[in-house]
């Protein structure tokens, strides 16, 4: 079979590979679409991603497809399903997954590889979160299931209610998906970005209010406060993964309100917060990392009901022996929507 393997920064090939063997419980799925995400595009550039793949290696994590072969014993699944299989599972039984931290799992196992003509899912992720697609829904939309997931999370943790004023910081996919979904919480959302065309793309989710990101960040803080009877945001959500961005985010909430760094920043980077603004206004701290099998199936339940659909965030498609110029396109500036390879 044809698949995209990277070999390091930048370095990614269509090669032909073994159709993958595949143990008990495991089952093989025929990628009908894959999206690219900010975190691949991450993983091109820097060539390895610490935790999720080592090169040279199978490449890719947002799918969508049928099964077209299982491995021997019992499974769930029957030859033909439409499925959607999360990019990872839980063990269920270590320490973190014992207190509803299944992200945090110490054995969470990974699968990469989307970018292919055939997946393997192994048999814990088959058992623990892999699921049929919606009749209402595309490959596409359901493989928006995964990067949905995250964001559900991330407003779960944040404890974003109806009636807030949530300001979202970045809007790329990711924070475009964070607005499209505080709308379907009935928040208020203000959204920051750094070009008028993510602005735009901002107001077509649903965001109430776009302020176009300046360099002096006081300006950005006077205008949220104009925007929220001079008290600032209930919630932000940083979705920039800089570290003057997480800064900012902070000043950015009234007294009480909560941010959540959303984005990851770069490793061994640090940020300053003013420790009298922190005890005195009562500000609540959190970041988001992953996703849980709850909130994937949360996800599929919203792509189902067509809250959320791939038309929202995926503007382009391409066959998979384009995929290098796929990511070099992505790579020429912040703020592109996803792309579909299709295999």
């Amino acid at each position: 079979m044809k698949a995209a393997v990277l070999y390091g920064r930048e370095d990614l090939r269509i090669e032909e590979v073994a159709v993958p063997d595949l143990a008990p419980g495991d089952i093989l799925v025929r990628v009908r679409t894959a999206l690219t995400c900010g975190t691949d595009v991450k993983v091109f550039r820097r060539g390895y991603h610490a935790r999720m793949i080592v090169p040279p290696a199978l490449f890719g994590h947002e799918m969508a497809g049928d099964v077209v072969a299982m491995g021997s014993g019992p499974n769930r699944f029957a030859l033909g399903d439409r499925v959607v299989a999360a990019n990872s599972a839980p063990c269920g039984v270590c320490f973190f997954c014992r207190r509803q931290s299944e992200n945090l799992c110490e054995d969470l196992l990974f699968n990469n590889g989307a970018y292919a003509e055939f997946l393997r899912v192994p048999a814990r992720i088959v058992e623990r979160n892999t699921y049929r697609i919606p009749d209402s829904a595309s490959y596409q939309d359901a493989a928006l299931a995964e990067p949905l997931a995250c964001v559900l999370r991330g407003l779960d943790e944040t404890g974003v209610r109806a009636g807030d004023n949530v300001v979202v910081m970045g809007l790329g996919p990711i924070g475009l998906m964070f607005v499209r979904l505080a709308k379907v919480y009935g928040t208020r959302v203000i959204a920051i970005g750094r070009r008028s065309s993510q602005l735009n793309n901002a107001r077509l989710m649903g965001a109430d209010e776009r302020i176009l990101a300046a360099d002096d960040n006081a300006v950005i803080e006077d205008q949220v406060r104009d925007l929220t009877g001079g008290y600032g945001a209930d919630v932000v959500i940083e979705a920039v993964g800089r570290p003057e961005a997480w800064e900012t985010a902070v000043r950015l909430l009234r007294r009480g309100g909560k941010v959540n760094f959303f984005g990851g920043c770069p490793a061994d980077t640090t940020v300053s917060l003013d420790t009298s603004l922190m005890h005195y206004s009562e500000l609540t701290c959190t970041a988001s990392f992953h996703h849980t099998p709850s909130h994937i199936r949360k996800a599929l339940e919203i792509v189902g009901r067509q809250e959320v659909t791939a038309r929202d965030f995926v503007n382009r498609e391409a066959p998979l022996d384009q995929i290098l110029q796929v990511f070099q396109h992505l790579m020429s500036h912040n703020g592109h929507m996803k792309t579909a390879i299709i295999p």
